[in-house]
């Protein structure tokens, strides 16, 4: 009769990692500490008013430009005045068979003398047949421009002009 084979003592039965509810609860645990740091760090580094009173305090500047269809107001204290421009149609300085259409808006830190959103229009208008289009393309080419439509309404308002707003930029 043979004898039974015992397994060597080298060969170990294989062994089990944790369990599943081990490895569950400490899922569970790592996310709610995720959750967690993320909240802290959303209430440390977020707006200091909440996002609904903000939205309200924009809407309601945006609602009196709007309703002004380029008719000028004068700003509420601590509000700014967003004077909406006539769209812009031209054609480019480079290649001239693309034409570009930009419809703008200007914010005002306080009330702007008649006037002076026509003319600030019209430097933009300038500006932008000068512009070729390898200036424009990408990211960083609509920064640049975003921040060359500012110095110039800055410029030619004397400071009063606080930004230029690009509602829509389309190139065709």
């Amino acid at each position: 009769m043979a004898a039974p084979s015992n397994p060597p003592a080298d060969a170990a039965v294989p062994k089990k990692g944790p369990s599943l509810v081990v490895q569950g609860g400490v899922l569970l645990m790592l996310t709610l500490l995720a959750a967690g740091m993320g909240w802290f760090a959303g209430g440390r580094l977020g707006p200091s008013t909440p996002p609904a009173q903000a939205a309200l305090a924009a809407g309601d500047a945006h609602g009196e430009a709007e309703g002004a269809h380029g008719e000028e107001h004068a700003a509420a204290p601590g509000h700014p005045t967003i004077i909406p421009l006539a769209p812009i149609n031209t054609n480019l300085a480079a290649p001239d068979d693309v034409w570009v259409r930009m419809d703008l808006s200007l914010e005002f830190r306080e009330a702007p003398e008649p006037g002076l959103a026509d003319s600030i229009h019209q430097d933009i208008l300038a500006f932008i047949r000068t512009v070729k289009l390898h200036q424009v393309e990408g990211a960083s080419g609509f920064m640049h421009l975003r921040a060359d439509l500012d110095e110039r309404a800055k410029i030619r308002s004397g400071g009063k002009a606080s930004r230029v707003l690009i509602r829509t930029l389309l190139f065709e």
